[in-house]
């Protein structure tokens, strides 16, 4: 008993002709769609996400279906084993179901104390609440390994080009135009520092070569 689950991602021409594409081809083989996300926002990537479950034994044929809706840019199959288990809850739940048959034999003929007849019936309610948690989980196992899960992630194309305000383009542009902004203002908030600098070296200059014309005259 194997449970198979998988991810894959394709690319696109149109996202809402893949998704009905999705949707039939899950119908085609047997599934449905469990579960649909799709984010189509203006200044984001189109893109959605669905769930298929698919009967275990076509789940081959799910995978290579996916090949005509678009490209096909990654696959991941996960498989689990759970065969042991399967077989060790099953035990598990033939012993507890011995043991209920047991308590109510027990039951049935206890002719002691009432203490004595409390207990057995519940030691019976705990050997049922065991006996529910393992047909649970049985039924977990045989529903999971009957149906496998692939989740598709569909999206178009990153958009190169775009309207004004929009796709890489615009924001490359909207991005230089604010760099050119921050240099232009460090440029003009360093004046403030080097125009004094540069006043008081023009000034320390003059003086310098004042004091040394001074000096040769008096020489």
């Amino acid at each position: 008993m194997v449970i198979r689950t998988a991810t894959a991602s394709v690319e696109v021409d149109s996202l809402e002709t893949a998704v009905a594409e999705l949707k039939q081809l899950a119908a085609r083989l047997g599934g449905y769609v469990a579960n649909s996300g799709i984010d189509v926002g203006s200044s984001r990537l189109r893109q959605a996400v669905l769930e298929l479950k698919i009967p275990a034994a076509r789940f081959e044929e799910v995978l290579s279906g996916l090949q005509p809706i678009g490209n096909l840019e990654s696959v991941n199959v996960n498989a689990e084993d759970v065969g042991e288990e399967y077989v060790d809850v099953s035990a598990r739940m033939e012993n507890a179901r011995r043991l209920e048959r047991r308590l109510i034999e027990l039951l049935a003929t206890r002719t002691g104390r009432l203490k004595d007849v409390l207990d057995v019936e519940q030691a019976l309610a705990r050997v049922r609440q065991e006996i529910e948690r393992y047909e649970g989980r049985i039924r977990y196992l045989r529903a999971h390994t009957a149906t496998s899960t692939l989740t598709v992630t569909a999206h178009e194309p990153i958009p190169i080009v775009a309207t004004a305000g929009r796709g890489v383009m615009g924001e490359a542009l909207r991005q230089a135009w604010r760099n050119f902004v921050a240099l232009t203002s460090f440029a003009v908030q360093s004046l403030g520092v080097i125009v004094p600098l540069g006043l008081l070296a023009i000034a320390g200059w003059i003086g310098t070569r004042r004091w040394r014309m001074t000096r040769q005259r008096t020489a």
